[in-house]
């Protein structure tokens, strides 16, 4: 199969929506669960923290060029420890799926429509994932070319429209509880998603200038940081620290505050909309990247044959794997970020120190 390519620009928007994903309803109340009104200082040092996980990827990519992550496990492991290793990551990012679609049809059964049922909502959604998917990469990343900037504006009306009830006391005081809460809420926040960025190793070989590439990987991260921050900090001088970490959906309910005289009301549709399309992005992102990897462990040439099986393995998963939401809450509080950790820190951390003894071997 020939490799499918794709433009640097092309991949800073992919990790920009990326980035946004699921976060953009989620990331202010649990920042703000942690932190309560610093929620904002944990946005900024889990953005920095960010730019270094994604400089410890590309540092991993020069050293073995033009590999994905599947492939660099088995170059450096060797064929079972590779194989091992690689078939744990593919189970991390189609864990990730299943837990962005869960949280599609959890939100929307929560808060729009609570009589459909879930699976319902799941497949309409998935189909679409299916679809995208089969088209190839090519056409993943010139989808995000449409979405971008169709997000940028209607995240910025979305800003502008919540001027009037800006109140900046909400912010203060500043380290009001001390620092370890703030240490506490950023360490929560990396995991979700930065360490996620691990499986964008299996997507930059694809990019068509590799150095361009890099510098993509580290924009996106840094704009997509930029609106999770600005969104926080929104959440927080709108709605006050107890009703951010109090909703779920924080941003969402924000939304429903807005009310400009009697013709700007009922305006949580802008911040369902941005929701709906970046969630695409990141399940159709996360899903490629599930396909991909497992096709590489079992060395087929296309991965296309897997995507309607392993299709309808994620619908059955996704209605069964959280129970309910204080379930999810307490998995993504306690149990997730030491998983991501693993795969998104310590692997690609352990790959680099391979690669670079053997380079320095070498080099002897």
């Amino acid at each position: 199969m020939e490799k499918e390519m794709i433009r640097a620009s092309q991949f800073k928007k992919m990790v920009f929506l990326y980035t946004i994903g699921t976060s953009i309803i989620l990331i202010p109340s649990t920042l703000a669960s942690d932190a309560n009104n610093d929620a904002w200082i944990s946005a900024i040092l889990g953005t920095v923290v960010g730019l270094i996980l994604v400089g410890l990827y590309l540092c991993l990519a020069n050293l073995v060029p033009g590999k994905t992550i599947v492939e660099i496990c088995f170059v450096l492991l060797g064929k079972w420890p590779g194989r091992m290793c690689s078939i744990l990551l593919f189970l991390y990012s189609f864990l990730i799926t299943t837990l962005v679609m869960r949280n599609l049809g959890d939100f929307l059964t929560a808060s729009m429509f609570p009589e459909t049922p879930i699976n319902a909502i799941h497949l309409v959604y998935l189909l679409i994932v299916l679809i995208g998917i089969r088209y190839g990469l090519s056409n993943i990343a010139r989808t995000m070319d449409i979405f971008y900037p169709f997000i940028c504006l209607m995240f910025i009306l979305f800003a502008l429209l919540l001027i009037p009830d800006i109140d900046f006391k909400q912010l203060q005081p500043v380290f009001g509880n001390g620092a370890w809460p703030i240490v506490n809420a950023t360490y929560s926040y990396i995991s979700f998603p930065y360490l996620e960025y691990v499986l964008f190793l299996m997507i930059l070989p694809n990019v068509e200038d590799p150095k361009g590439g890099g510098k993509a990987f580290l924009k996106g991260t840094l704009l997509g940081g930029l609106v999770l921050l600005i969104i926080t900090i929104l959440c927080l001088l709108v709605m006050g620290t107890e009703m951010t970490s109090s909703n779920l959906y924080a941003s969402f309910e924000m939304a429903k505050i807005i009310k400009i005289g009697d013709f700007i009301q009922r305006v949580e549709v802008i911040i369902a909309v941005i929701w709906f399309i970046t969630i695409y992005c990141k399940i159709i992102v996360c899903f490629y990247v599930s396909i991909k990897s497992f096709s590489q462990i079992l060395n087929l040439g296309d991965y296309r044959p897997l995507v309607f099986p392993m299709g309808m393995i994620l619908l059955a998963i996704a209605s069964i794997i959280v129970p309910d939401m204080g379930y999810f809450i307490s998995f993504n509080r306690y149990v997730w970020t030491i998983y991501s950790f693993t795969f998104g820190f310590v692997l690609p951390l352990l790959l680099l120190l391979i690669a670079t003894m053997r380079r320095n071997q070498k080099g002897r």
